[in-house]
């Protein structure tokens, strides 16, 4: 997972350049309704945050502006297995599975992401978050899909907790949770929890 700090000093994706990406609507057990990330890892599954478990959702693939959904697949999820070792007040193994109730349908807009291999340690460069979580300037989630570029930092603390952690002005936040840091070879290294 990636620790930092609101896509914040992001930028508007170009629409549908990121077509695993997913939006995640949680439906509370109160009525209240609330929005992470994710992302598609195959026609049948969707990684996500386990901070992000609800009891119910709705699951918008090929989604750009969420305003406009003409054309946006929607469908719910079947079963969800949180990570067995997740830990809700650290945070530690914040990472879930989503099993979807019906299989995603592969276009120019809905497309899965490879992950990474294990690699050699060293940390990944070029890495991207994207989501449409709050920024700044706004109280709500954004409408469109934003993206920023996140620095990591080789910070001893995050390694030894098996996170990347994120420096400078520009990051995920609020409601980005569970979509993926993608980095220069345009596989996923991570699930953003924030």
């Amino acid at each position: 997972s990636v620790h930092a700090g609101e896509i914040i000093g992001g930028h508007e994706t170009v629409p549908h350049s990121r077509p695993y990406m997913v939006l995640l609507q949680q439906n509370k057990a109160n009525g209240h309704t609330a929005h992470c990330g994710g992302f598609l890892l195959n026609e049948n599954f969707v990684l996500t945050a386990a901070h992000c478990q609800a009891e119910t959702y709705e699951i918008f693939l090929g989604l750009h502006n969420y305003h406009h959904k003409n054309g946006v697949q929607h469908t719910h999820v079947e079963k969800a297995f949180p990570h067995s070792n997740y830990n809700a007040n650290t945070f530690e193994n914040d990472i879930m599975v989503l099993k979807l109730k019906s299989k995603a349908e592969f276009n120019h807009k809905v497309k899965s992401i490879a992950l990474a291999d294990h690699g050699d340690g060293s940390l990944p460069q070029s890495c991207v978050v994207s989501g449409w979580g709050r920024t700044k300037e706004e109280s709500n989630m954004s409408v469109k899909l934003l993206e920023a570029n996140v620095t990591l930092t080789d910070d001893e603390r995050c390694a030894k907790e098996m996170f990347y952690c994120s420096k400078g002005e520009t990051g995920p936040g609020k409601g980005d949770s569970g979509g993926p840091l993608v980095c220069g070879d345009g596989k996923a290294y991570g699930v953003v929890s924030t």
